[in-house]
């Protein structure tokens, strides 16, 4: 009898885990977590000799059906706390389990999920994470708004409807947006600043992290300064085989702009299948400024058409800027499937669109007393996306895990403009077809030692139309499109990165990519008598990176990252037709050869004690063969008549060199009875040459600005008080591009544009009432100061107050 007793307690330690499934959730929000790693072995992960499994989880879930109950699962996700247990005391403890914030120890259990888990401790470049208890207790609006957060990335507003990051002196084309690891930077983004990241929706997004420096081994083009991965949130599977149906619902109201905005987002969770549907509306009326700073921001008068004619109306209220406002809808569904424990597909579908708006800047611009443009407007923004991933883990020698990843996007937005006083509107319409795939995957040959590589495919076509209408008469004729109609780019990579511990202490990272890049387009010449009619060019070429990190003890972390980027022309640096600025014109330069970037960096991180934490890092960049907007000529001529207009012609040319460097800093002070400080800090240097060998202030190096928060944290109450600041940009500091720009600046003692310092206070705080509601309130600006950003078209907002309510089930 004892040996039958025996046989069935050994039958039971030994059994598989049969259909269980652990939900991770953040032990403050409560909401799901995203992704992140876990490690399978059968000893202390802690301990030197512990060789395990690395697996990735998406969802916020993990199954652990097939794997042996005695074993030891050690869960990694980044800013938590790490979970180490045995299978069979995970699933006794039942479901949810809480992850906690991490403390300021470097912690070995922070993790990146770009494209793959790794320790935050073996990574050589600088990574900055926004949580979704972030971006909960912040209140962002924008998708723009949140990467701003941090305040480690500069945001720059041309309209309320927009926000173009800067990052590390670069923008636009040349830093790298992603979504779940898909990229949305296609064949049309442009070196002057772009409003795409707005078609996120950031009640929908459940992480986002920022990689500082070249991407390019990872992503290909375009990844010079930054990659920016934006994670949303992803279907959860019942754990119990039951229905789960969960789910939140979200309401906002700004007093700056009468924000009304309203989010919801329902589970439904069975075994093997769960379905997530996220849906978001948001109203935004015009924008009110500051109280207190230059005069010159205000919006004194504006231009309505009134009898059939343009007018200059006096604006009521100075400090409101009209026109700004702009509505937005953001849809997302996601359906996941779990074939087996070892294969994970999921398929989700975003749609987001705006209303029209108004380009605010533009609208500002003076032409003798009254203002050039009647109308300056961007039509409808219209984004979409199907995207397909299939993730699973495997025994085979050539990988453990991979990700298989297909996606469709499309991609509308149109220009419609008119000067004051003429009757012809200008319609240009751009429609890109974006389709993408790549595989990736993980080889383990031990815990610190991994081999990661992949493939890539890219293909874009762009669509460009152009109408004239005549608004008098009615009528419409066709007008000459901004880009060559059907033109089409491609891209293909081949990378291979490799993570190899020299000792216990000492990772070397190497990592390498072959890219090939084309491009082709037909130029139209029935409206402008260019010299040529067909481009096809072809690029290729290697980027590397090489990565060293030293874990001196729990507390020191030392690294040294050395990379180099690329960024091929697209369809906006070869082919963009007559994009007029204030007296110029830009031509297509069919010639154009690729911009290379060379970075180093060095990162310094300490936890002097368990409650201070210090992190530096130095940088600096070489760019060359620079793709800079620089005069030109056409048929001989350097000036055409452009939109009744004697411009000068232009054009993008590979003529100079960019250097950047600079430093990023921060600390993190925890204090007694839940209270804490932090602040960062960013200083960016960046310079151009010009055609005599001058150099001259970069356009998108940000000046120096940071924030510094007083928090606090405990039981049902999250608080925030904080300050963000901006130092001045003297007018001899301003890139000369931005000089000839005076309508955006202030006026200094000598009647010349600069952009004056300034800085905010600012408090926030959470309230939750129990596990389902939340109250968020919060005042923006309480000094109520005028200000504009750098380089920034648009004020930003006075005095602002923020309630919201938050509701989970």
């Amino acid at each position: 009898m004892k040996a039958w007793i025996m046989l069935l307690a050994i039958w039971i330690i030994s059994k598989p885990a049969s259909s269980q499934i652990i939900t991770l959730v953040d032990g403050n929000t409560q909401q799901s977590i995203a992704a992140g790693t876990y490690l399978v072995g059968n000893s202390d992960p802690n301990s030197q000799g512990f060789d395990a499994q690395r697996k990735s989880f998406s969802g916020g879930q993990i199954n652990l059906n097939g794997l042996d109950p005695r074993d030891s699962i050690h869960i990694l996700v980044m800013g938590y706390q790490g979970i180490h247990q045995t299978v069979a005391d995970l699933i006794r403890a039942g479901n949810p389990i809480s992850m906690e914030i991490a403390s300021q120890e470097l912690s070995t259990f922070e993790i990146t999920s770009s494209r793959w888990g790794q320790a935050r401790r073996q990574i050589p470049a600088k990574l900055s994470l926004i949580s979704s208890k972030d971006r909960s207790l912040q209140n962002p609006q924008t998708a723009a708004d949140m990467l701003g957060i941090g305040s480690e990335v500069f945001i720059q507003k041309s309209q309320q409807g927009g926000g173009s990051p800067m990052i590390r002196g670069f923008a636009t084309n040349r830093v790298l947006l992603t979504i779940d690891n898909v990229r949305m930077n296609t064949a049309i983004y442009r070196s002057g600043n772009v409003q795409n990241v707005i078609s996120l929706d950031p009640l929908a997004i459940s992480s986002t992290e920022i990689l500082f420096g070249p991407g390019s081994v990872l992503y290909g083009s375009d990844a010079i300064a930054g990659v920016m991965n934006f994670y949303t949130l992803s279907p959860t599977f019942s754990s119990d085989g039951k229905l789960l149906f969960s789910g939140n619902a979200f309401a906002r109201y700004a007093s700056a702009n009468q924000e009304k905005t309203g989010h919801a987002d329902l589970n439904f969770g069975f075994k093997k299948w769960a379905f997530l549907t996220s849906f978001t509306f948001s109203s935004y009326d015009d924008l009110k400024m500051g109280k207190n700073g230059p005069d010159s921001y205000l919006r004194n008068f504006y231009v309505e058409r009134i009898e059939g004619k343009d007018s200059l109306v006096a604006n009521d209220d100075p400090r409101v800027q009209k026109p700004s406002a702009y509505d937005q809808i953001n849809f997302m569904q996601k359906i996941r499937f779990q074939a087996k424990s070892n294969l994970d597909i999921q398929f989700a579908f975003h749609y987001s669109q705006t209303s029209e708006y108004a380009r605010y800047d533009r609208l500002t611009r003076p032409r003798g007393n009254g203002l050039r443009s009647a109308e300056w407007n961007y039509g409808p923004q219209i984004w979409s996306m199907n995207h397909l991933q299939i993730k699973g883990t495997s025994t085979s020698k050539c990988f453990d895990s991979y990700t298989v990843q297909g996606a469709h996007q499309y991609n509308e937005e149109s220009r419609i403009d008119r000067d004051f006083g003429k009757a012809t509107r200008f319609i240009r319409t751009e429609k890109v077809q974006a389709v993408s795939f790549n595989t990736d995957f993980v080889k383990n040959f031990s815990r610190r030692n991994s081999l990661f590589y992949g493939i890539e495919g890219i293909y874009n076509n762009v669509g460009s139309t152009g109408i004239d209408e005549n608004i008098e008469t009615n009528t419409q004729k066709a007008g000459p499109s901004r880009y060559p109609d059907n033109s089409k780019w491609y891209s293909a990579g081949i990378y291979v990165n490799h993570k190899y511990p020299i000792t216990n202490y000492f990772a070397l990272h190497t990592g390498l990519r072959y890219n090939f890049n084309a491009i082709s387009a037909t130029f139209d010449t029935t409206f402008y008598p260019f010299p040529f009619t067909t481009t096809k060019r072809q690029y290729s070429g290697l980027s590397g990176n090489l990565g060293l990190v030293l874990n001196a003890g729990k507390r020191w972390q030392f690294s040294l990252n050395l990379s180099n980027g690329f960024r091929a022309p697209n369809v906006d640096d070869l082919g963009k037709i007559f994009d007029s600025s204030p007296g110029s014109v830009v031509i297509p330069n069919p010639s154009l050869g690729a911009e290379n970037a060379y970075n180093a960096e060095l990162g310094i991180s300490t936890s002097i004690t368990d409650w201070i934490k210090i992190d530096v890092a130095p940088f600096y960049m070489l760019l060359q063969n620079a793709l800079v907007r620089r005069d030109a000529q056409l048929n001989g001529q350097d000036s055409i008549f452009y939109q009744g207009e004697l411009s000068q012609v232009q054009s993008i040319q590979n003529a100079a060199k960019a250097w950047v460097y600079g430093i990023q800093a921060g600390v993190e002070i925890k204090l007694p009875a839940g209270f804490g400080i932090w602040s960062k800090v960013n200083y960016t240097k960046g310079e151009e040459e010009l055609d005599g060998g001058e150099k001259a202030p970069l356009r998108h190096a940000a000046p120096f600005f940071g924030t510094a928060h007083l928090t606090y944290s405990k039981s049902n109450i999250s608080a925030d008080i904080y300050t963000v600041f901006n130092q001045e940009v003297s007018n001899d500091q301003l890139a000369p591009e931005e000089q000839g720009k005076d309508y955006l600046y202030a006026v200094d003692a000598n009647g010349l544009p600069y952009c004056p310092g300034w800085y905010t206070i600012n408090a926030k705080v959470n309230y939750r009432f129990n596990k389902s509601f939340i109250l968020g309130l919060g005042i923006e600006n309480i000094t109520n100061q005028r200000y504009r950003p750098y380089s920034s078209g648009l004020v930003s907002a006075g005095l602002n107050g923020i309630v919201s309510l938050k509701y989970s089930w």
